[in-house]
């Protein structure tokens, strides 16, 4: 058995990232030796602030956006929460969300609260999925109304990797009149992103999720939308969200989009051959296996796939053995077996929904750990099956 750390292979990206190595470099000194408050007067503050007008730059380029359209929050969750809840305030009498039944808890979770908080005086539409996990666009059409405040539909699923055309989207909700809102935590720095040339008023990133630091992220928002502060307080990013800045964690975040746009291409190829490799060596040698979401439409690291008649975490649990990192798609909540919300709004059957392990690669896996997990999968897929009362076996 190996030895955690430095042997795992780690295929678990869309949780979280390794922080590269330029980014910690880069961090360093803002933990040592600048370590001013860049709000400042003096001159050894205003080396820090030059430190976060660089990040903020870096962040735009990635994105396509102007550096005055960035702002840092602490993760994407409170960027979500922001947006959202901006758009609440600044439209008062405007009581309708449209979101999808496959959001992230960020967003899934607030519109609850606010449902239960208000006493349903916020109305909320929650968009259907097909099998493939995509969003029927004459339904969103429909949906949009003059009650509307905000539309928020994430970019990428972080569940099947499956991207939403949120462009178009976007498009449709400013005809209209309505704020729209994305939470592209899955999707910045795997697909190309041009801010410039969309409709988009509001879009999250987290940090942590393209090989910068946790405990940072980013709003942006259009030039021009009208926007109410989540967390007032000082001056700080010119008064839309008070708290001093995190700046070693900021700088890094910089350094990471610097990078994420030079290895954009090797995402979308060398990464996506790697996925495609691990997906079909899966589902050519484990019976009654099966991909969930669109087979194109979806992020070039992500295949979530399901092994029928057996429980993700068994799963998990011998993928431990051998220091193979991935993710469940269900999560065991009061001692019972609760599968995804995202693989029950596609229709998953319930005996393959509860087997599903979400695969998530970045630019630092191998062929080598590729070859290595196809080959350790079957071996502990039939294992498992042949200890289940339930498995029919492979020609029913």
């Amino acid at each position: 058995m190996k030895t955690f750390p430095g042997d795992e292979i780690y295929m678990d990206n869309n949780a979280t990232t390794k922080v590269a190595p330029e980014v910690v470099e880069v961090m360093m000194p803002y933990l040592t030796d600048y370590y001013g408050n860049p709000s400042s007067m003096h001159v050894f503050g205003g080396q820090v602030a030059e430190g976060l007008k660089t990040a903020r730059e870096q962040v735009a380029r990635l994105v396509g956006a102007d550096p005055e359209e960035i702002i840092f929050t602490s993760c994407g969750t409170e960027s979500d929460s922001t947006a959202v809840l901006s758009a609440l305030q600044v439209s008062a009498d405007k009581r309708h969300i449209i979101t999808t039944r496959v959001e992230h808890p960020a967003i899934k979770t607030l519109c609850e609260n606010l449902e239960a908080l208000t006493g349903h005086k916020h109305r909320v539409t929650r968009l259907k999925v097909d099998a493939d996990g995509m969003i029927d666009m004459d339904e969103y059409a429909k949906a949009l109304t003059e009650d509307t405040a905000i539309v928020s539909i994430m970019w990428a699923n972080n569940e099947t990797g499956v991207i939403f055309p949120v462009e178009e989207m976007a498009r449709l909700a400013k005809e209209r009149g309505v704020l729209f809102h994305t939470d592209a935590v899955q999707a910045v720095g795997k697909i190309p992103i041009n801010l410039k040339e969309s409709a988009i008023d509001f879009l999250s990133l987290s940090g942590h999720k393209l090989h910068a630091p946790k405990g940072v992220g980013v709003l942006y928002i259009r030039r021009g939308t009208p926007f109410v502060p989540f967390l007032a307080g000082g001056h700080q990013e010119k008064g839309r969200r008070g708290g001093t800045e995190n700046v070693a964690s900021i700088v890094g975040l910089g350094r990471a989009c610097e990078l994420a746009a030079e290895k954009l291409e090797e995402e979308n190829t060398r990464v996506k051959a790697l996925r495609d490799k691990l997906e079909h060596g899966l589902l050519s040698n484990v019976p009654r296996s099966m991909l969930n979401g669109h087979t194109t439409e979806r992020l070039p690291n992500t295949a979530n796939i399901s092994f029928e008649y057996v429980e993700g975490e068994s799963i998990l649990l011998h993928m431990n053995r051998h220091n193979i990192c991935a993710s469940s798609g269900s999560a065991c909540t009061s001692g019972s077996l609760e599968p995804s919300h995202v693989l029950r709004a596609m229709g998953v059957p319930f005996t393959a929904a509860h087997g599903s392990i979400r695969f998530s690669l970045s630019v630092y896996n191998t062929e080598e750990e590729v070859d290595f997990v196809v080959g350790k999968i079957p071996e502990i897929i039939e294992s498992l099956r042949k200890m289940s009362p339930f498995w029919p076996g492979e020609e029913t």
